[in-house]
């Protein structure tokens, strides 16, 4: 089957689409109900919500779909396979934490082609097209993001998910609660690395459009175990490791032996 989709640029602007449905869709939420728990482990009634905002705009692409919610969907055989987090940081939105995400991930034959990222508390949108560099939009310009120089863990502010078993010798660390979101704060140089305490805890719509962020911007991700990343296996689990420099995060790795 061939999608609608022709171009980059035309992905893009449906994943900006559905961007604004999810939050339209989530907004309506509010009070307790944000908190309301499906029968499913860790999900919320909000993410259902999201995913069916999401979906009427992905769906009429013609594209495969993978969701977190609701798994595979669309034509086996489409060019291009969509893999989306309807929101990253349930919690975080369930507690009007104002970190929590919508992640899109447009992969072909060659890997991922095209990522958004949208912070949805504050509109910041995080932006990639294999090739073309990352960007981040903001209501009042859009720019290339570049991740920072860092080169050792005593000079840096690491992200973690998960609690570490001991100090890795930081500067600073924090824990955000949106692994798409961070991986685009590493690949804009808000913090220097980001490092999953979480054994395989991560799924590929949790990462995948943060991996072209950071590939795009020049930052570092690997698998804690070196297998791949690039995967639309809804069973997959990885573990993550970001940095800005390949040099940090061989200093990160050496740091966190024991862990």
């Amino acid at each position: 089957m061939t999608s609608s989709l022709t171009s980059p640029d035309e992905i893009l602007a449906v994943f900006m689409a559905a961007a604004d449905a999810q939050m339209a869709a989530v907004a309506q939420i509010r009070g307790p109900a944000r908190r309301a728990r499906t029968d499913r482990p860790g999900q919320y009634a909000l993410d259902l919500v999201a995913d069916e905002a999401v979906l009427a705009v992905l769906a009429p692409t013609g594209c495969a779909i993978v969701s977190e919610e609701s798994g595979y969907c669309g034509p086996t055989d489409s060019p291009i396979t969509i893999v989306v987090d309807p929101v990253d940081g349930s919690t975080n939105c369930s507690r009007n934490i104002p970190y929590w995400s919508i992640s899109l991930c447009a992969l072909d034959r060659e890997g991922p082609l095209v990522a958004l990222v949208v912070n949805c508390a504050n509109g910041e949108r995080f932006s990639a097209i294999r090739g073309q560099g990352a960007y981040l939009q903001t209501p009042d310009q859009r720019e290339i993001i570049t991740p920072a120089l860092t080169k050792r863990v005593a000079d840096s502010v690491v992200a973690v998910s998960g609690l570490p078993s001991h100090d890795f010798g930081w500067k600073q660390f924090r824990a955000l609660g949106s692994a798409a979101l961070t991986l685009c704060d590493v690949a804009a140089g808000r913090v220097d690395a980001y490092y999953d305490v979480l054994t395989s805890g991560h799924a590929p719509w949790d990462y995948l459009g943060g991996l072209l962020m950071c590939t795009e911007a020049g930052a570092v991700v690997v698998d804690y175990e070196n297998r791949g990343l690039v995967t639309t296996d809804i069973e997959a689990r990885r573990t993550l490791r970001a940095a800005a420099t390949a040099d940090l995060l061989a200093d990160l790795t050496r740091s966190s032996v024991g862990d």
